[in-house]
């Protein structure tokens, strides 16, 4: 059985384990180090929520982001991932549910996030739990290093 709970503390064992976990999910952003972790944790626009196996070993993790905008009260599920050995355990519903359930706790009208064509089990997982593929385009500007 999965336990996700909002991580509260950064120590070493979520500093290891998140340096474990995103090169799973991207093979171009570093890991963060403590100190960029504890801003997320720290944070009160963002939620990063942990699930955790049996044996209270960190398996998984997902960044929330709620915020307000002159629209209502917005939230923005990203970084999701769950460690190879553990894809299919239950993980990821646990953690887009615990996601879903706190971005509601705040008010939030909408929930989104954006997954790669090839993340296939994502996707499903995403369509499962409630979302739906937006007619929209996504952008991204890259600003340069200064």
């Amino acid at each position: 059985m999965t336990r996700v709970e909002p991580a509260a503390v950064v120590d070493e064992e979520l500093v290891q384990a998140v340096a474990r976990l995103v090169p799973q999910l991207s093979r171009s952003a570093p890991p963060p180090t403590a100190a960029e972790l504890a801003a997320i944790v720290s944070s009160p626009a963002t939620t990063l929520f942990v699930a955790r196996d049996d044996g209270g070993r960190i398996i998984g993790v997902l960044t929330l982001a709620v915020f307000c905008i002159p629209t209502g009260v917005r939230a923005w599920i990203e970084d999701v991932v769950v460690d190879g050995r553990a894809r299919g355990s239950g993980a990821g519903r646990a953690l887009v549910r615990a996601a879903l359930e706190g971005a509601a706790a705040q008010g939030a009208r909408t929930v989104d996030l954006t997954s790669r064509p090839d993340r296939e089990a994502a996707n499903r997982l995403y369509l499962r739990e409630g979302f739906e593929a937006r007619k929209t385009n996504v952008y991204r500007y890259t600003a340069e290093p200064s």
